[in-house]
């Protein structure tokens, strides 16, 4: 389900998109949501590489799956932050399911 949402944004952020969208040759709006789409993949990016989520809380931010967000993490350069414990733990928890 898609939503409508006016905002206010000062010249410059209006500039910008209004130019994003035309060398795009695309409507403003669709320039908007694809920003806000690489807005939410840097904040899951920076919340990740900070500590402050998960690789799952991470690809919930970003809305996509955990093996994309994997792959993104790696396009970034950001390394894993899971701990012996964490690997351990997990291998703890599959062999309680197999």
């Amino acid at each position: 389900m898609q939503r409508t949402l006016s905002i206010r944004m000062d010249e410059d952020n209006y500039e910008f998109v209004k130019k994003m969208a035309k060398e795009n040759k695309e409507e403003i709006s669709k320039s908007v949501r694809e920003l806000v789409d690489m807005g939410r993949l840097m904040y899951a990016v920076e919340s990740y590489r900070k500590g402050k989520a998960s690789i799952g809380k991470a690809s919930e931010m970003a809305g996509i799956s955990i093996s994309e967000m994997m792959d993104r993490l790696s396009d970034f350069g950001v390394k894993s932050n899971l701990t012996k414990e964490d690997y351990l733990e997990g291998l703890k928890n599959l062999r309680k399911i197999w």
